[in-house]
């Protein structure tokens, strides 16, 4: 007789609870940690356990959240985030309908034959609207990029205004994680009239400060390609939590035994003291601004330098 693995006869019972209602779509399911306490695994196995759902499409993660229950129908949501049932198949709605897609499922899941689903619709009456995939891809950052510039009045100083724009930047990534892989080629760049906006007002904020044109790209880049290369941690750490349905917490927790075993052979006595210390905890975010304001201290010195 074949006996259940347990992982997948905990799936099983949260799969129970979602089917018959006790579970809602939008609740959170258990954790990988509530897991371990309710029916006494290991977190190796809650872990398996919340995979198994999410292949199942039972469930997805959130950031922010958790591991939360899947809506029925994924694709009924992006339809409706791309307008009004009965509307004419347009640009705009396919557009909005990527975006809201690409935003919960991430940039590999785009495809012109995904959207024809989402649509009801065939593939060729897509590219009617878009001539392919990467031209798509780029109308869907053009209209990420639409929605600027910051808000309120523009700050005094070259310093206030770059903060401000990197800030803006990065609001951006945080809200659309796949934006920064598809903006990520720097020596291939786009004709996008609203992201060179962009590029305008850094550009504008590094005027009349004795920078040569050269210097001026280049401090514009450096800061784009620093934003963009934290921001990909986003989009991997996005997907992580569909692939494991846990947060980085209970994937810290769950990596915790085997991180001791190689701090106490004694080879990373530096590194070791740093992860001993409790307070330590690695925010995007808090790492962002750090970076962000040794960026800016080097523009700083290349502004104050004799020459």
């Amino acid at each position: 007789m074949t006996v259940e693995p347990p992982y997948l006869r905990i799936a099983g019972d949260i799969g129970h609870r979602i089917a018959v209602g006790e579970l809602a779509p939008g609740d959170r399911v258990p954790s990988t940690r509530r897991i371990t306490q309710e029916w006494g695994v290991a977190m190796a196995t809650a872990t398996k356990a919340l995979a198994a759902l999410n292949q199942e499409g039972l469930v997805r993660a959130v950031p922010g959240v958790g591991t939360v229950v899947a809506a029925p129908d994924r694709d009924r949501e992006f339809r409706a985030a791309a307008g009004r049932a009965g509307q004419g198949l347009t640009r705009e709605r396919i557009i909005r309908a990527a975006i809201a897609l690409v935003d919960t499922e991430g940039l590999a899941a785009l495809s012109m034959r995904r959207l024809a689903t989402v649509f009801g619709t065939s593939t060729m009456a897509l590219y009617r609207h878009v001539p392919s995939k990467g031209e798509l891809v780029r109308l869907m950052s053009e209209a990420v990029f639409s929605e600027g510039p910051p808000p309120g009045p523009r700050p005094a100083g070259w310093r206030a205004q770059l903060a401000r724009e990197a800030r803006w930047l990065w609001g951006q990534y945080e809200r659309h994680p796949w934006l920064a892989r598809a903006m990520a080629a720097l020596t291939r760049p786009m004709a996008s009239p609203h992201a060179m906006r962009f590029t305008e007002r850094v550009l504008s904020a590094l005027s009349g400060l004795g920078l040569t044109p050269y210097q001026m790209i280049h401090v514009h880049l450096t800061l784009l390609g620093y934003a963009q290369g934290v921001a990909l941690a986003i989009e991997l750490e996005s997907q992580a939590r569909q692939d494991t349905g846990m947060t980085p917490e209970e994937w810290m927790a769950s990596n915790e035994p085997r991180m001791e075993e190689i701090q106490t052979n004694g080879a990373y006595p530096t590194l070791s003291t740093l992860f001993g210390q409790d307070e330590f905890d690695l925010e995007l975010g808090a790492l962002f601004e750090f970076g962000l304001e040794r960026m800016l201290d080097g523009v700083a010195a290349l502004i104050e330098r004799p020459g």
